[in-house]
């Protein structure tokens, strides 16, 4: 950490008690030994660490491991007997604990950075890479570095870029990314912020200079997630108290509630394309070609903007980071060329076959109301194709999604091919035995195949007449999560690639 003075036992000790997090603590006389390094990962430990024992998988041995390694000190909820005089803080909650430690260790780095969040059901992941096109564009203007950005589908900081497992990080990696970014030189980070993130409390304690509110349906109900959707929507609003400035979607369902939330941010800026009276309104909106071109009303302009991705409902991206860039004081200039420019890996990607037979999109789509979007979407902008989808949900999570997604795709596809998402502990066969029974009540045909691969090459195989195969969920990602390992993979973009190429090769001959 640069220019950053590393604290002892005894100051951490000191942090939690002025908290009052702290239930129970023995230093054995080391009040004085340095930390160096935080963790809650083992593999992690290195000399001089503390040690964070979190999570419902941790067992002892991972601490035992730890100290052999070089932790010098624990914190948990619990004492360990250990063979030898460790230092611990035990603490009342682990969760609520560990942003503290964090942005203790880390020296508050987010305070210098200007971090702007986006919180939602659907979109967050468009709209970050949207916003960071934008900013990125600003700051090349300047000779700057780019920006950092924390995303469901990677993670750059300045020093490392990584595939992303989860959708926010953990306090620690969290801090320890904003800490890269700022000792990188970075100004900007741009982060998705997700339900699970805010009800575990690994985004406590940051203030965001402005946070995008999207849309808001069911999702993330199980028994490891959100219990109810009143869990679930509640989560998403604590957003709001750490927010300088609110940009909300007027077009999401229950906006009341959601604007009434979002007076416990300093200030609210609201956007639409269907209500005048927003701060930042879009018209006339219509597809050209493969762009998608609209106009934007607000108080410093009144003029059109354009998007090379495709889809429609992207709109409301654009516009929610239209609204925040201009919030950060970014001339719209950039913005123009931002969101002319902006991709995400794995959104709304369009390949196609040579003789246009075959369109293929691959998109991160995964739950209900993105579901609900892209197809219909898909449907109004491509009227002359059949739609053939390929998709899973992953095991024992979100369980609501089954009878969600089977029951769109069902309604708007002519086949639906079922493959692993994810499948964790649970057989796959038996989540799309689960996805089945809601396609088979919307008189769709489907298929199980379990290798993503060989139900991308069944679809675009048995493709007749003008095709546009929807492969969701999976995107650029090249993991696929079984049992507890994350098993390397070709993603849906290089599977589509692969079969397009193979199909081509087929009408030539």
């Amino acid at each position: 950490m640069a220019d950053m003075r590393y604290f002892t036992i005894g100051e951490f000790a000191a942090l939690l008690q002025s908290r009052d997090m702290l239930a129970e603590c023995e230093l054995y006389g080391k009040e004085e030994t340095v930390i160096r390094f935080l963790t809650y990962d083992s593999r992690e430990v290195a000399a001089d660490t503390m040690f964070i024992c979190k999570g419902a998988a941790f067992k002892p041995v991972y601490l035992r491991n730890s100290v052999e390694q070089g932790a010098v000190c624990y914190v948990s909820e619990k004492k360990y007997d250990l063979e030898s005089e460790i230092p611990y803080l035990v603490v009342k909650d682990i969760r609520e604990a560990m942003p503290v430690l964090a942005d203790f260790f880390y020296h508050s780095p987010w305070k210098k950075l200007k971090v702007t969040g986006v919180g939602g059901t659907k979109g967050k992941s468009t709209s970050v890479y949207y916003m960071k096109a934008v900013v990125d564009d600003y700051l090349a203007a300047q000779n700057k570095k780019d920006s950092a950005v924390i995303s469901s589908i990677d993670i750059y900081d300045g020093q490392s870029k990584v595939e992303s497992h989860i959708t926010t990080p953990e306090a620690v990696e969290l801090q320890r990314h904003f800490r890269n970014a700022l000792d990188c030189g970075m100004e900007f980070v741009q982060m998705e912020i997700s339900s699970q993130a805010l009800k575990y409390h690994r985004v406590d304690g940051i203030i965001f200079d402005v946070a995008v509110f999207l849309n808001i349906s069911e999702d993330h109900i199980s028994p490891i997630e959100h219990a109810d959707f009143e869990d679930y929507f509640s989560s998403k609003m604590r957003m709001f108290a750490q927010t300088k400035a609110a940009v909300v979607n007027l077009d999401a369902d229950y906006r009341e509630r959601i604007l009434k939330e979002a007076e416990a941010s300093e200030e609210v800026i609201t956007f639409s394309t269907k209500e005048k009276e927003a701060d930042y309104y879009a018209y006339e909106i219509h597809k050209d070609g493969q762009a998608v071109r609209f106009k934007v009303r607000c108080a410093a302009f009144d003029e059109e903007f354009i998007l090379t991705m495709p889809g429609l409902f992207n709109v409301e991206n654009a516009l929610g980071v239209i609204a925040a860039a201009v919030k950060m004081g970014i001339p719209k200039e950039f913005i123009h060329s931002g969101l002319l420019r902006a991709r995400s890996s794995g959104r709304m990607e369009l390949y196609g076959s040579e003789d246009k037979k075959i369109l293929a999109i691959v998109d991160y789509a995964h739950n209900k109301l993105s579901f609900e979007k892209l197809f219909s979407s898909m449907k109004e902008e491509y009227p002359d194709y059949e739609i053939v989808s390929i998709f899973g949900c992953p095991g024992k999570k979100a369980l609501t999604r089954r009878r969600d997604l089977g029951t769109v795709a069902g309604k708007y596809s002519k086949k639906v091919y079922l493959a692993a998402e994810d499948p964790g502990y649970e057989p796959v066969e038996d989540i799309s035995k689960d996805i089945a029974r809601y396609i088979e009540e919307q008189g769709c045909p489907y298929e199980m195949i379990e290798d993503r691969g060989e139900a991308i090459k069944a679809a675009i195989d048995s493709a007749e007449g003008r095709t546009l195969l929807l492969v969701t969920g999976k995107g650029g990602e090249t993991r696929q999560k079984y049992g507890s390992d994350y098993l390397d993979c070709p993603s849906d973009v290089e599977y589509v690639l692969r079969y397009l190429k193979e199909y081509d090769r087929r009408g030539e001959a």
